[in-house]
Protein backbone atom coordinates (compact mmCIF):
# COMPACT_ATOMS: atom_id res chain seq x y z
CA UNK A 1 0.00 0.00 0.00
CA UNK A 2 1.01 3.64 -0.95
CA UNK A 3 1.82 5.23 2.19
CA UNK A 4 4.41 7.93 1.49
CA UNK A 5 2.91 11.39 0.01
CA UNK A 6 6.66 12.80 -1.25
CA UNK A 7 7.74 11.57 -4.57
CA UNK A 8 11.11 9.66 -4.73
CA UNK A 9 13.83 11.66 -6.55
CA UNK A 10 13.57 11.21 -10.44
CA UNK A 11 15.57 7.57 -11.42
CA UNK A 12 17.19 9.96 -14.43
CA UNK A 13 16.53 13.72 -16.08
CA UNK A 14 13.27 15.12 -16.52
CA UNK A 15 12.18 15.84 -19.79
CA UNK A 16 8.83 17.26 -19.69
CA UNK A 17 7.43 19.78 -16.91
CA UNK A 18 3.93 20.98 -17.00
CA UNK A 19 1.90 23.14 -14.00
CA UNK A 20 -1.03 21.05 -12.43
CA UNK A 21 -4.06 22.77 -11.08
CA UNK A 22 -7.99 22.98 -10.19
CA UNK A 23 -8.26 18.56 -9.93
CA UNK A 24 -10.80 16.75 -9.03
CA UNK A 25 -10.60 12.86 -8.24
CA UNK A 26 -13.72 10.88 -9.02
CA UNK A 27 -13.34 7.34 -8.37
CA UNK A 28 -14.95 3.82 -8.29
CA UNK A 29 -14.17 0.79 -6.59
CA UNK A 30 -14.31 -1.92 -9.60
CA UNK A 31 -13.21 -5.93 -8.94
CA UNK A 32 -9.43 -6.54 -10.12
CA UNK A 33 -10.70 -8.69 -12.69
CA UNK A 34 -12.27 -6.50 -14.64
CA UNK A 35 -9.31 -4.21 -14.67
CA UNK A 36 -6.84 -6.60 -15.46
CA UNK A 37 -7.27 -7.14 -18.78
CA UNK A 38 -7.06 -3.97 -20.00
CA UNK A 39 -3.39 -3.62 -18.19
CA UNK A 40 0.01 -3.99 -20.09
CA UNK A 41 2.06 -6.80 -20.10
CA UNK A 42 4.40 -7.20 -17.19
CA UNK A 43 1.63 -5.23 -14.51
CA UNK A 44 -1.09 -6.46 -12.49
CA UNK A 45 -4.00 -4.34 -11.08
CA UNK A 46 -2.82 -2.27 -8.19
CA UNK A 47 -5.97 -2.82 -5.05
CA UNK A 48 -6.91 -1.18 -1.97
CA UNK A 49 -9.29 -3.09 0.72
CA UNK A 50 -9.21 -5.23 -1.93
CA UNK A 51 -10.39 -3.62 -4.82
CA UNK A 52 -8.85 -2.20 -8.21
CA UNK A 53 -9.95 1.34 -8.67
CA UNK A 54 -11.11 3.47 -11.85
CA UNK A 55 -10.79 7.49 -11.46
CA UNK A 56 -12.49 10.37 -13.75
CA UNK A 57 -9.86 12.88 -12.98
CA UNK A 58 -10.13 16.76 -14.53
CA UNK A 59 -7.77 19.36 -14.13
CA UNK A 60 -5.93 22.48 -15.52
CA UNK A 61 -2.46 22.20 -17.28
CA UNK A 62 -0.62 25.46 -17.99
CA UNK A 63 3.27 26.27 -18.52
CA UNK A 64 4.32 23.29 -20.76
CA UNK A 65 7.34 22.69 -21.30
CA UNK A 66 10.20 20.48 -22.98
CA UNK A 67 13.21 20.51 -20.43
CA UNK A 68 15.34 22.57 -20.12
CA UNK A 69 13.72 25.29 -22.88
CA UNK A 70 11.10 27.66 -21.69
CA UNK A 71 6.93 26.88 -21.84
CA UNK A 72 5.72 26.15 -25.39
CA UNK A 73 4.66 29.47 -26.75
CA UNK A 74 0.62 30.08 -27.42
CA UNK A 75 -0.23 26.73 -25.19
CA UNK A 76 -1.57 28.71 -22.37
CA UNK A 77 -3.32 26.84 -19.81
CA UNK A 78 -5.68 24.02 -21.10
CA UNK A 79 -8.23 21.57 -19.93
CA UNK A 80 -6.94 17.87 -19.48
CA UNK A 81 -9.18 14.99 -18.57
CA UNK A 82 -8.42 11.74 -18.07
CA UNK A 83 -9.63 8.13 -17.21
CA UNK A 84 -7.25 6.32 -15.54
CA UNK A 85 -6.91 3.14 -13.47
CA UNK A 86 -3.56 2.07 -11.19
CA UNK A 87 -1.25 -1.14 -12.00
CA UNK A 88 1.91 -2.51 -10.34
CA UNK A 89 4.85 -4.29 -12.17
CA UNK A 90 7.27 -7.32 -10.75
CA UNK A 91 9.49 -4.53 -9.21
CA UNK A 92 6.78 -2.53 -7.11
CA UNK A 93 6.40 0.54 -8.93
CA UNK A 94 2.89 1.33 -8.54
CA UNK A 95 1.37 4.02 -11.03
CA UNK A 96 -1.10 5.03 -13.19
CA UNK A 97 -2.21 3.23 -16.22
CA UNK A 98 -4.45 5.97 -18.19
CA UNK A 99 -7.49 4.52 -20.56
CA UNK A 100 -7.62 7.93 -22.24
CA UNK A 101 -6.51 11.30 -22.23
CA UNK A 102 -8.60 14.16 -22.95
CA UNK A 103 -7.06 17.74 -24.28
CA UNK A 104 -8.15 20.89 -25.74
CA UNK A 105 -4.40 21.67 -27.73
CA UNK A 106 -2.71 19.35 -30.41
CA UNK A 107 0.75 20.52 -29.23
CA UNK A 108 1.17 18.29 -25.79
CA UNK A 109 -1.34 15.86 -27.14
CA UNK A 110 1.05 14.71 -30.14
CA UNK A 111 4.10 15.10 -28.08
CA UNK A 112 2.71 12.95 -25.69
CA UNK A 113 2.07 10.68 -27.37
CA UNK A 114 5.17 10.17 -30.21
CA UNK A 115 7.24 10.63 -26.50
CA UNK A 116 5.18 8.03 -24.44
CA UNK A 117 2.44 5.95 -26.84
CA UNK A 118 -0.30 7.86 -24.23
CA UNK A 119 -4.12 8.00 -25.64
CA UNK A 120 -4.75 11.44 -25.80
CA UNK A 121 -7.70 12.75 -27.55
CA UNK A 122 -8.38 15.90 -29.19
CA UNK A 123 -11.55 17.29 -27.33
CA UNK A 124 -13.28 20.61 -27.38
CA UNK A 125 -12.33 21.13 -23.44
CA UNK A 126 -13.15 24.08 -20.50
CA UNK A 127 -13.26 24.98 -16.69
CA UNK A 128 -15.50 27.04 -15.32
CA UNK A 129 -14.83 28.18 -11.39
CA UNK A 130 -17.32 30.25 -9.18
CA UNK A 131 -15.76 30.69 -5.88
CA UNK A 132 -15.89 26.74 -4.08
CA UNK A 133 -17.73 25.66 -7.36
CA UNK A 134 -16.35 24.33 -10.51
CA UNK A 135 -17.64 22.54 -13.21
CA UNK A 136 -15.38 20.80 -16.27
CA UNK A 137 -17.09 20.05 -19.69
CA UNK A 138 -15.31 18.19 -22.37
CA UNK A 139 -16.53 16.66 -26.03
CA UNK A 140 -14.32 14.81 -28.39
CA UNK A 141 -13.90 15.87 -31.95
CA UNK A 142 -14.12 13.02 -34.74
CA UNK A 143 -15.54 9.35 -34.13
CA UNK A 144 -18.45 9.12 -31.88
CA UNK A 145 -17.63 12.15 -29.54
CA UNK A 146 -18.19 11.03 -26.14
CA UNK A 147 -18.11 13.65 -23.79
CA UNK A 148 -18.48 14.15 -20.17
CA UNK A 149 -19.66 17.10 -17.53
CA UNK A 150 -18.29 16.92 -14.08
CA UNK A 151 -19.67 19.66 -11.67
CA UNK A 152 -18.55 19.84 -7.88
CA UNK A 153 -18.52 21.74 -4.43
CA UNK A 154 -15.43 22.16 -2.89
CA UNK A 155 -15.05 21.61 0.58
CA UNK A 156 -12.43 22.82 3.28
CA UNK A 157 -11.62 19.66 5.12
CA UNK A 158 -8.15 18.55 4.31
CA UNK A 159 -8.04 14.95 3.57
CA UNK A 160 -4.84 12.64 4.00
CA UNK A 161 -5.75 9.31 4.22
CA UNK A 162 -4.28 5.67 2.97
CA UNK A 163 -6.69 5.44 0.53
CA UNK A 164 -5.96 9.33 -0.80
CA UNK A 165 -2.91 8.10 -1.01
CA UNK A 166 -3.59 5.44 -2.71
CA UNK A 167 -5.18 6.91 -4.98
CA UNK A 168 -2.86 9.96 -5.91
CA UNK A 169 0.80 9.59 -4.15
CA UNK A 170 1.92 8.36 -8.10
CA UNK A 171 4.70 8.65 -8.90
CA UNK A 172 4.92 7.32 -12.48
CA UNK A 173 2.87 5.96 -15.62
CA UNK A 174 3.04 2.18 -17.27
CA UNK A 175 2.15 2.21 -20.93
CA UNK A 176 2.12 0.45 -24.06
CA UNK A 177 4.62 1.66 -26.30
CA UNK A 178 5.79 0.34 -29.86
CA UNK A 179 5.33 -3.26 -28.71
CA UNK A 180 7.24 -2.45 -24.89
CA UNK A 181 5.77 -2.14 -21.49
CA UNK A 182 7.43 1.24 -20.68
CA UNK A 183 7.54 3.06 -17.20
CA UNK A 184 8.10 6.89 -16.94
CA UNK A 185 8.57 8.46 -13.39
CA UNK A 186 7.33 11.83 -12.13
CA UNK A 187 7.91 14.10 -9.79
CA UNK A 188 5.51 16.98 -7.56
CA UNK A 189 4.33 17.84 -4.44
CA UNK A 190 2.40 16.23 -2.15
CA UNK A 191 -1.16 16.51 -3.51
CA UNK A 192 -3.45 18.95 -1.43
CA UNK A 193 -6.87 17.47 -0.80
CA UNK A 194 -9.88 18.28 0.37
CA UNK A 195 -13.04 17.16 0.54
CA UNK A 196 -15.57 17.70 -2.22
CA UNK A 197 -19.40 17.04 -3.12
CA UNK A 198 -20.16 15.77 -6.80
CA UNK A 199 -23.43 18.09 -7.66
CA UNK A 200 -23.76 16.71 -11.45
CA UNK A 201 -22.14 13.23 -13.50
CA UNK A 202 -22.26 13.19 -17.02
CA UNK A 203 -20.27 11.14 -18.34
CA UNK A 204 -19.49 8.91 -20.89
CA UNK A 205 -15.62 8.83 -20.95
CA UNK A 206 -15.68 5.92 -18.16
CA UNK A 207 -17.71 4.02 -20.52
CA UNK A 208 -15.74 4.14 -23.67
CA UNK A 209 -12.78 3.49 -21.28
CA UNK A 210 -13.80 0.04 -21.10
CA UNK A 211 -15.85 0.12 -18.06
CA UNK A 212 -19.48 0.16 -18.71
CA UNK A 213 -20.64 -1.16 -15.59
CA UNK A 214 -19.92 1.70 -13.57
CA UNK A 215 -22.24 3.66 -15.82
CA UNK A 216 -24.63 5.57 -13.73
CA UNK A 217 -22.97 4.09 -10.17
CA UNK A 218 -22.03 6.84 -7.66
CA UNK A 219 -18.42 7.31 -7.05
CA UNK A 220 -16.90 5.59 -4.44
CA UNK A 221 -14.91 8.40 -3.43
CA UNK A 222 -14.59 12.39 -4.12
CA UNK A 223 -11.61 14.26 -3.48
CA UNK A 224 -10.63 17.83 -4.70
CA UNK A 225 -7.24 20.49 -4.82
CA UNK A 226 -8.53 23.21 -2.47
CA UNK A 227 -9.97 26.75 -4.24
CA UNK A 228 -7.47 29.09 -4.98
CA UNK A 229 -4.69 26.80 -4.86
CA UNK A 230 -1.88 27.66 -6.95
CA UNK A 231 -1.39 24.36 -8.49
CA UNK A 232 2.24 22.39 -8.64
CA UNK A 233 4.89 21.89 -11.49
CA UNK A 234 5.37 18.21 -11.99
CA UNK A 235 8.38 16.89 -13.92
CA UNK A 236 8.55 13.68 -16.03
CA UNK A 237 11.40 11.42 -16.60
CA UNK A 238 11.79 9.84 -19.92
CA UNK A 239 10.11 5.93 -20.45
CA UNK A 240 12.05 3.22 -20.30
CA UNK A 241 10.82 -0.48 -21.24
CA UNK A 242 9.83 -3.10 -18.41
CA UNK A 243 8.40 -6.14 -20.15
Amino acid sequence: MITERHAPDLPGRAVIAQRWNRAIFVHWRIDPAEVAPLLPPGTRPDVHDGSAWVGLVPFVLSEFRFLPLPPVPFVGSFTEINVRTYAVDDEGRRGVVFRTLEAEHLAPVLAAQALFGLPYRWARAGVRADGARIEYRSRRHGGRHPSTRVRATLGTETVDTPLSRFLTARWGFHERHLGRTIWAANAHEPWPLVTAELEALDDDLVADSGFPQLAGRTPDSVLAMPAGHPGFITRFTGAHAIA
